[in-house]
């Protein structure tokens, strides 16, 4: 029997993240596309008890499944939901809004091409570059490209009728084609340069304006400096790539994500350039499978499925760095009867939607952890192993659990997180960090026993003493919460989970507070994967405070005071992206497309300049 849809519980699992979502109605068909900056905010919203629309009240009472893909930003959901849209051609956004094509640039196939705006049917012969977001954003960088790019842009009818240059060509922007000023050669040459910076390859341009821009500084002209500064943000902007959209005709990207149990892999469809849909799948995975192993099995199982046939891409795309046998290619590309290629090693487009399908396994492994019939198997399987090692009441449930984490820099800047967990899974609203001060720097134990004191100082009176606490550590951390709770009468059930000597997940010891000894329950044990989520879960909300209390740059700060960067890359940042205010404002992508900034630097210096 299918299960009832529950607006409330799917709204709990979603990510604040941007995104598309797509309603179903009874019979599985598409009834609304819509795109969101925050998926939980914006879905949440149809549910509301009030609703004045009558629209949405009658889109709400035909809604029978929800799904969701997670984006990048929010530009490449309004791309991914104009896609969806002519892809289903959902009732209710016929109703709701016009279905506009996305706007282009193009270049024609023309003796002396000309670059222009295009929107509709692509019936003339030449080059198209897009989508773009909305027609302003076209005649921005169209204005932007005839300053960089002396290559007309008048029609076809007014080149003809011209005997004479025309302004544009007295204002250097068009190098008069029309009339033979310019030679064969040097047009073509600016032609090709304009498409290569319209394919992404701009950085000698970027860095061309960049070397200007510090000449005009230099000799005190700052209008000038300013414009060339301009333009370099506005150009980054128009040029900025989208993660669901680009140049690919048949490519799936795989993304993998293996959480506390549970292993995703995500599939992005791309057809024509488009993402046309993504889908997550659970596989059933035996303990100690490693991932090249699971992967191998999925791709073999789910692309000789023959119900397939005829959707094979001509690349699949796997996570950055792994791998598959040889073979596996080959057994494919023979099965199937044509050449499938197998890439592990993705750049440019393609890593941005490999980054893209890991995004929605992370969040489709988050939801599903989060689900009430998961965490009520998992809880089940928990108080079934304290049960069986004797510490704990058949008859007593387990209503609340926290957990512990301390993260730090050489010592520096300590933060201690507390998680929450009920029945239902994390409270988040009862999350809480804790800035340690007044310790050795790099004693783990002293704040262990700082944040425990300043946690449950009033936890009796305000009635939120946990069941159970989990420490994550060793004896040594364990001890501090034994020494804390040594003279309460009713001190919650104290756990220090340690990880095992290689780290691995699944090898972790459970020490039982209180001298009551040591359980190691094996590796497929729900039980111990709840264990893990929420030790990942403190772990990651230690690390995010760590970072802010780092990061004390924020929104106010210099690029002087952020830890790595140097007068050099200073001066490429500023010269790359235009100023101090287009680095702040820039994303972790355009950052890393910067000569010398690392990934990892771009998210640093995005972090610096924000609030995670």
């Amino acid at each position: 029997m299918e299960t009832k849809f529950d607006p409330q519980a799917f709204i709990n699992h979603l990510t604040h993240q941007p995104g598309v979502y797509r309603m179903y109605d009874v019979d599985g068909v598409v009834i609304y596309v819509g795109k969101a900056k925050d998926l939980r905010k914006r879905v949440s919203s149809y549910f509301r008890k009030q609703v004045d629309a009558v629209k949405t009240k009658a889109l709400v009472k035909n809604i029978a499944g929800m799904d969701v893909t997670v984006t990048n930003s929010e530009t490449e959901a309004l791309i991914l939901e104009n896609s969806f849209i002519k892809k289903y051609r959902p009732r209710y956004n016929v109703l709701l809004r016009d279905d506009k094509s996305y706007p282009y640039i193009f270049i024609s196939n023309h003796e002396h091409p000309r670059i222009a705006f295009h929107r509709g049917t692509k019936r003339e012969k030449g080059e198209y570059f897009g989508p773009f977001p909305n027609g302003s954003a076209v005649r921005e960088s169209l204005r932007l490209l005839q300053k960089l790019f002396p290559v007309r842009q008048c029609d076809d009818s007014y080149y003809r009728a011209r005997s004479r240059p025309c302004l544009q060509h007295q204002l250097k922007r068009c190098l008069a084609p029309c009339v033979g000023i310019a030679s064969e050669d040097e047009y073509k040459q600016q032609v090709e340069l304009a498409k290569l910076f319209l394919r992404g390859k701009n950085q000698q341009v970027v860095e061309n304006l960049g070397a200007r821009m510090q000449q005009a500084s230099e000799a005190l002209e700052f209008e000038k400096a300013a414009r060339f500064r301009d333009q370099i943000s506005a150009l980054r902007q128009v040029q900025d790539k989208n993660a669901v959209s680009g140049n690919q005709d048949m490519l799936d990207v795989i993304g993998l994500h293996r959480e506390s149990g549970f292993s995703c892999i995500q599939v992005l469809f791309i057809r024509d350039g488009q993402v046309q849909g993504s889908r997550s799948y659970f596989p059933k995975v035996p303990a100690n499978t490693d991932n090249k192993e699971l992967l191998e099995s999925f791709l073999l199982q789910f692309y000789l499925n023959q119900q397939r046939a005829g959707q094979i891409p001509q690349e699949v795309v796997l996570p950055q760095g792994e791998k598959v046998a040889a073979d596996v290619q080959a057994a494919l590309s023979e099965a199937l009867g044509k050449q499938v290629k197998i890439n592990a090693n993705s750049r440019g487009e393609r890593s941005r939607y490999q980054s893209l399908a890991n995004k929605n396994a992370l969040n489709a492994v988050s939801s599903r952890l989060s689900s009430q019939t998961t965490m009520a198997n998992r809880l089940a399987a928990l108080k079934a192993a304290l049960e069986k090692a004797k510490v704990w009441d058949q008859d007593q449930p387990i209503e609340r659990m926290e957990c512990f984490d301390i993260s730090h820099t050489m010592g520096e800047q300590t933060v201690a997180s507390c998680v929450v967990f009920d029945q239902q899974g994390p409270l988040k609203s009862d999350y809480r960090r804790f800035n340690i001060k007044g310790i050795t720097p790099g004693d783990d134990y002293a704040a262990m026993a700082q944040v425990l004191e300043r946690r449950y100082k009033n936890a009796v009176e305000q009635d939120n003493v946990p069941d159970i606490l989990f420490i994550d550590g060793g004896k040594g951390q364990l001890k501090q919460a034994e020494n804390y709770f040594a003279d309460w009468p009713h001190p919650p059930m104290l756990i220090g989970v340690a990880k095992g000597e290689s780290r691995k997940p699944g090898l972790e010891t459970l020490f039982l507070g209180f001298s009551q000894g040591a359980v190691q329950l094996s590796e497929n044990n729900p039980g111990l994967h709840l264990i893990q989520y929420i030790r990942d879960e403190s772990h990651r909300f230690a690390i995010t405070g760590h970072r802010q209390r780092r990061a004390k740059v924020k929104k106010t700060s210099t690029l002087e005071e952020i830890e790595g960067i140097g007068p050099k890359r200073r001066k490429t940042l500023l010269h790359n992206l235009g100023g101090l205010q287009q680095v702040k404002s820039a994303s972790i992508e355009q950052l890393a497309q910067v000569p010398g900034i690392s990934r990892s630097m771009a998210e640093t210096i995005y972090h610096a300049f924000r609030d995670e």
